[in-house]
């Protein structure tokens, strides 16, 4: 069966998953995850990619963005490993490519699962038992989110302002929300859908996605189609 191509939708918000290279650590020092985070902020100025949340662990990183152009996507993701891997590979003395395969996306309904999706991103290192709280872990958008620095990388999505009138309401609003760890059927459910590429949203979103795309949106229901011969 041919591989579907990947959703690279102008204008919509799209989650991420980019994993390491047959589980190996991408990141093996924070000068490694400085570096990434630097060549995600160039990138995305170059290729007009607004970042939402992100978060690097030691063999994936998890991002929702939404690009501004067709094939915005691929292109601020290629920038990124031009950027990052040659210099990981000559810091590290290593050879080849870092990531396995090709990076993982979906579409995703904002109205919906904007704040689901920030919370899959900002409690993985909690997931992991690396972290107790969002904001203590460093190499993700959390700390701008719960207030303790302003990160340069992210650009709220317009629906994120719905959480107060002011920084601090939102501020506040965020860090009750995130102090409640997304239930595991919702975690595994955003990641499938970024995985095998089905969009995940509303039954109008999806429906007006359907006119955007000649791409299928959902899997196909298996087994015989309904009335077939015996």
């Amino acid at each position: 069966m041919a591989r579907l191509p990947r959703l690279d939708l102008a204008g919509h918000l799209h989650l991420v998953i980019q994993r390491g290279r047959d589980g190996l650590c991408a990141f093996i020092d924070d000068d490694d995850r400085r570096r990434y985070l630097a060549a995600m902020l160039d990138s995305s100025r170059e290729c007009a990619v607004a970042i939402h949340a992100y978060v690097l662990m030691d063999d994936e990183v998890l991002l929702l963005i939404t690009p501004a152009a067709p094939a915005s996507l691929a292109q601020f993701m290629q920038a990124v490993g031009r950027r990052y891997v040659k210099a990981f590979n000559h810091r590290h003395a290593r050879r080849g490519p870092l990531w396995e395969g090709r990076y993982r996306t979906t579409v995703v309904d904002p109205a919906s699962h904007l704040q689901a999706c920030i919370r899959l991103i900002e409690q993985a290192p909690l997931r992991r038992g690396l972290a107790v709280q969002t904001g203590d872990w460093p190499w993700s958008s959390a700390p701008h989110h719960v207030g303790q620095k302003s990160d340069p990388l992210i650009t709220e999505h317009a629906m994120y302002w719905q959480l107060g009138n002011t920084p601090f309401e939102r501020e506040a609003r965020h860090t009750r929300e995130s102090a409640s760890l997304l239930v595991e059927q919702d975690v595994r459910r955003l990641l499938d859908a970024a995985r095998h590429g089905w969009p995940i949203g509303s039954a109008s979103f999806l429906n007006a996605l359907k006119q955007t795309t000649d791409r299928p949106i959902s899997p196909r229901p298996r087994g015989r189609p309904s009335g077939a011969n015996a």
